[in-house]
């Protein structure tokens, strides 16, 4: 069913600057969605305080075909002007701070607006950047308890993210250029990692891709601008995140997403995280 995302939305917090509005939303999904994210005059990052919902995935149909649906990450951004179609299984709620860039301050620092290539496109979907997921996360805690001088606050934060999406663009773009992974191998490699089972090996992933270790690893590298091992750790701790949110033991989670013990998978969850599994799930469960 196709809805509105302002008709799912409910703002808890709200930052406002010349530059940039950020607001704490929750989503609700009551079941599977179809809706369109479109706006000329900003550029819209999100990036999810909870798991998303099953199967979050998306498609840039003035571009792709309009089968094609690649998976949404923890953080996503759609550029001005396009036309993002996102679509997801539903039947759950949704934390997320989402930051609007106004793009003509983009287009007066930048010169002009950032190019978003095929690559660039997909990689808007999943962006893993650190930087700009600490610079969202800063956001989302002031949104939450405003303290002096906010305005001026979320105008810096603002600015500093501007110049780290140029900067990924930039990478993106440039990575297009030098041989990165083709879409299928990188689709491949993400369908494998959506397996709820031990992560894969190189060995396997270089397999599956038709081509050697060295490849998979420099290609892999110059596509998503980071390491496949930090990438395949990160998917791990979101698909336990996810899990945290069903009733399944903190257990059956452990061995589903093949930990050796549930002490292994604690270690490996507060060490990413910062906190143990048992108070992801209460604070999830319990939100303030």
């Amino acid at each position: 069913m196709e809805h509105s995302p302002a008709n799912l939305m409910t703002v808890d917090g709200e930052l406002r600057g010349s530059i940039a509005t950020a607001q704490l939303v929750r989503f609700d999904f009551p079941e599977p969605i179809e809706s369109v994210l479109h706006d000329n005059s900003a550029y819209r990052v999100d990036l999810c305080l909870t798991p998303r919902p099953r199967n979050a995935r998306a498609c840039y149909p003035d571009h792709w075909n309009s089968h094609r649906f690649e998976r949404i990450g923890n953080v996503f951004l759609v550029p001005p002007g396009e036309n993002m179609l996102a679509m997801s299984d539903g039947n759950c709620q949704q934390a997320s701070i989402v930051c609007q860039l106004n793009v003509q301050a983009m287009s007066e620092w930048f010169d002009g607006n950032l190019a978003w290539t095929e690559r660039g496109l997909l990689a808007s979907l999943d962006i893993r950047d650190r930087s700009i997921q600490s610079l969202l996360l800063r956001l989302a805690d002031e949104a939450r308890n405003p303290g002096f001088a906010s305005d001026m606050l979320v105008e810096l934060i603002a600015a500093q993210m501007a110049i780290e999406l140029a900067r990924y663009c930039t990478g993106n773009n440039e990575a297009s250029a030098v041989n990165g992974l083709a879409p299928w191998r990188l689709r491949i490699i993400e369908e494998r990692l959506q397996e709820l089972r031990t992560p894969p090996t190189l060995n396997e992933l270089a397999g599956l891709c038709q081509i050697s270790v060295r490849q998979l690893t420099r290609g892999f590298r110059k596509s998503r601008g980071c390491s496949i091992g930090d990438y395949v750790a990160d998917n791990r701790i979101s698909q336990a995140k996810q899990l945290l949110a069903t009733d399944q033991s903190v257990k059956a989670i452990a061995y589903s997403l093949g930990f050796a013990s549930p002490s292994s998978f604690c270690f490996a969850f507060r060490r990413a995280t910062a906190e143990t599994p048992k108070q992801f799930r209460h604070r999830l469960l319990h939100p303030r």
